[in-house]
């Protein structure tokens, strides 16, 4: 997601102070997908690279495992998932798959199950599962793809934008506690560094396509 895509979260449902903040949410997307990719993708095909691969600084003498940024990603961002599926599992009745798709919908409805797969990080097997079982609870809808005649679009129901507001507002709740330990300069500076990360990650996996 690039800035002006992250404006648009929420819809009518947040003011503009909670999508300034969505901001900071979406670091931790873009944490889960440099972890996916510099560590083993559990549902796809990974290649594991040390951070000395995605840069052109001298490297630094690496002891172990733990002094790998792949490593210290993956150990936060399985901290963040943990917290996060309890979280929302208990608050709202929600796995944290199911809310990842809610998330897409409340801020870029309609979209295809293509589309919601590449943005969550999932294969399209998984999104799928994830998306019929929402539509069994009666939160998300489908609609022909004017697009792909064998295709169809997904949005939030009534109920699912009811809901999608209740979590997204929790998320900027969890989001500024996770943040409280860094100063805005700080919090400024990571969400810079993540999307560098972010689009070095893209670039290599897309080189290491390119190179099989």
């Amino acid at each position: 997601m690039v800035s002006s895509e992250l404006d648009t979260i929420g819809g009518d449902w947040l003011s503009s102070s909670e999508r300034q903040r969505a901001r900071v949410i979406d670091a931790q997307t873009q944490l889960v997908y440099v972890c996916n990719y510099l560590s083993a993708r559990p549902h796809s095909r990974a290649v594991f690279f040390p951070f000395t691969a995605c840069v052109k600084t001298p490297s630094i003498p690496v002891a172990g495992i733990k002094q790998l940024i792949s490593y210290r990603l993956h150990v936060l961002a399985n901290l963040s998932a943990r917290w996060a599926e309890s979280r929302y599992q208990g608050r709202f009745g929600l796995k944290l798959l199911e809310w990842r798709a809610m998330a897409l919908l409340g801020g870029y409805a309609p979209q295809s199950l293509t589309e919601l797969a590449r943005g969550a990080g999932l294969e399209k097997s998984y999104a799928s599962r994830t998306v019929a079982g929402l539509i069994r609870r009666g939160l998300v809808t489908s609609a022909p793809d004017d697009r792909d005649a064998r295709g169809k679009r997904f949005a939030l129901t009534r109920a699912g934008r009811t809901l999608y507001a209740r979590v997204f507002s929790d998320a900027v709740a969890r989001s500024d506690a996770w943040l409280a330990v860094l100063s805005e300069g700080e919090t400024s500076a990571l969400m810079d560094m993540l999307q560098r990360l972010t689009d070095q990650a893209r670039a290599l996996e897309s080189a290491d396509k390119a190179a099989r």
